[in-house]
């Protein structure tokens, strides 16, 4: 059942009489959990709850008598879409960020409250300063206000955390931990807080289904010098098959003593915490327990990024078996897409029957993008019932999914010419590939940056005045987050270390004209070494995993150059001799039609 905009009213109201009882003046809700995690739970879906914002990415800030949302370039009009402008102005990240919009609308001596378990450290500290300036005060509180008046709030998932074979990691948790262990020893520290879901599954080679798309378990992990790991999960949670998995060297304790074990168990001890993905809360209760905090990346979240050679092989794997899957729904969109018959719900349900065939689906890794002409100018546009478009001739079909696989994640983006494309959706799309291919064949020094590349995918769009706001490139994890650091190819918000051979990236430019329609071509390249001759220091390039038909329809030769049109060609001969042996009859004639050279 969809909420009505007098029932998102009722909510704000709601919360601010929950402010004001509490005798602060405003309150800052962002999109996030107390693991900082990109994804999170329904539990924690307060911005979603209070707002009606459906992306990613987001926070809101609630005054007496205004609001605000503030979203990136990727929702801009998605938030149009869903929150009411009579409730919230919409601020634009980076250049509005919450703090100097208080700044802007705050009195002397306003408090403004914050909850410790959603926000960094460095995020109190600025926002602080700021309100200071202004002769306002940040507060911290005990419970959420949000969760007092979001009466029918779901708790927690109690679901089983699982083990995740060694034939699926590649190296055995109890190594994982020797390295971790290795690594503080170096460092002179005791004990390293893990707080982001992603890396304690990493760690711990396990498991589980608490968060929609992304395949963790609620946790926090203690690891210390001498080897050994304070696993901090529900009771619920822990099985005899996940005890026996972690073995002796992990000590199972309740999730719900976790604070207190920090501020009790590591006075004048040194304990690095990740100042990017631990909360405030975790600093606050060291500092308060007398523990030396040391501000440091989580040592994981490099060592997750470089996959073994058992994560590449699976990935490999996941891959084929996905891409197969997609060659299946392209087939099928391209019979009935023209029909007019077929909207971006039944589309995306279609896509996700392919996936589930192979028999090996998880989860999908994260909501399917199905967007059809102006939809697919929505950068994570997600179809509901009231936005669900036909797929209609002479219109774009911009379609942005993955899948969750066991010995994998995937993620790929086609755009689908339903019909017959104008020669401006030629020429765009076409600029949008040159930027694809640019990256695909990008060779580079090691220790090149994702900042460094990223204008190679934009530079032929930049020749025609044109340009996307999202970056090029994420992580992908390994049967993980599909949103992966530390690796990026982007110019603001991340890419700024340096890739390294095994880490995946994903390559998707694109072009977006509202109102109109959407382009984008992504495939998740390897980074590898690469062989130059002659040349005078180590040089990695990527190596292309996705194989997928490009639609030929789209493309206008003429803009290609040689070296362009040999990519092209040679990338879909590679598609048919990959995919082909794994579809067969019509499904078969097309995909050889699809691959044919331009």
């Amino acid at each position: 059942m969809s909420t009505s905009a007098a029932q998102y009213s009722e909510r704000l109201a709601s919360l601010r009489a929950e402010l004001a009882a509490r005798k602060l003046n405003g309150f800052v809700i962002p999109l996030t959990d107390e693991h900082m995690s990109e994804y999170v739970g329904g539990y924690a879906q307060r911005l979603a709850w209070l707002t009606g914002f459906g992306g990613s990415a987001g926070s809101a800030v609630v005054l007496a008598e205004k609001a605000a949302i503030f979203v990136d370039g990727r929702y801009t009009l998605q938030v149009r879409d869903q929150v009411d402008d009579a409730l919230y102005a919409y601020c634009d990240l980076p250049a509005t960020q919450p703090a100097d919009w208080l700044a802007d609308h705050v009195s002397a001596g306003a408090r403004i409250g914050y909850d410790p378990w959603l926000h960094t450290r460095d995020w109190v500290a600025k926002t602080q300063a700021t309100l200071e300036s202004k002769g306002g005060e940040l507060v911290a509180v005990d419970s959420n206000p949000v969760d007092a008046v979001w009466r029918d709030r779901s708790a927690p998932s109690l679901a089983p955390a699982t083990p995740h074979g060694l034939e699926y990691a590649g190296k055995a948790h109890e190594e994982k931990l020797t390295d971790i262990a290795a690594w503080l020893t170096a460092r002179g520290a005791d004990a390293a807080v893990l707080s982001a879901l992603d890396s304690i599954a990493w760690a711990l080679n396990i498991r589980g289904s608490d968060v929609a798309r992304t395949p963790v378990a609620l946790s926090y992990v203690v690891a210390k010098a001498d080897g050994t790991v304070d696993l901090f999960i529900a009771p619920e949670k822990v099985t005899a098959e996940l005890r026996a998995h972690l073995g002796n060297r992990v000590s199972i304790r309740d999730r719900a003593d976790f604070a207190k074990a920090l501020g009790a168990e590591f006075a004048g001890k040194k304990v690095a915490v990740d100042p990017e993905r631990a909360v405030a809360a975790i600093f606050a209760a060291l500092d308060a327990g007398g523990a030396k905090v040391e501000a440091v990346r989580d040592p994981v979240v490099l060592a997750k990024a470089i996959k073994n050679g058992v994560e590449i092989a699976g990935h490999d794997a996941a891959q084929l078996r996905d891409n197969a899957a997609l060659v299946r729904f392209l087939h099928w969109i391209n019979v009935e897409g023209p029909k007019g018959s077929q909207t971006e719900l039944s589309a995306a349900a279609k896509l996700l029957s392919f996936r589930e065939a192979t028999g090996c689906l998880r989860d999908l890794s994260f909501d399917t993008i199905s967007g059809a002409g102006p939809n697919g100018a929505i950068v994570h546009y997600r179809a509901e019932e009231k936005t669900n478009r036909v797929i209609a001739p002479d219109m774009l079909y911009l379609l942005d999914s993955g899948g969750q696989y066991r010995d994998g994640t995937t993620d790929i983006t086609r755009t689908l010419a339903i019909g017959t494309p104008t020669a401006e959706m030629r020429q765009r799309f076409t600029l949008v590939l040159k930027g694809h291919i640019a990256i695909a064949r990008a060779v580079f020094p090691q220790a090149t940056r994702g900042s460094q590349l990223d204008a190679l995918a934009r530079r032929a769009l930049w020749e025609h005045g044109l340009d996307y706001a999202h970056g090029t490139g994420h992580g992908v994890g390994s049967f993980l987050a599909v949103h992966e650091g530390p690796q990026r190819i982007a110019t603001f918000g991340g890419g700024d270390e340096p890739l390294r051979a095994g880490m995946i990236v994903s390559n998707e430019p694109g072009y977006y004209k509202t109102g109109e329609y959407g382009i984008r071509i992504e495939n998740l390249v390897l980074v590898e070494a690469r062989e130059v001759a002659g040349a005078e220091k180590p040089m990695l390039g990527f190596r292309t995993l996705s194989y997928v038909p490009i639609d030929r329809a789209l493309v206008d030769a003429d803009m290609l150059d040689a070296t362009e049109r040999d990519w092209l060609n040679a990338y879909h001969a590679d598609v048919l001799r990959r995919v082909g042996p794994l579809v067969e009859g019509e499904t078969l004639t097309w995909l050889e039609e699809a691959c044919g050279t331009i």
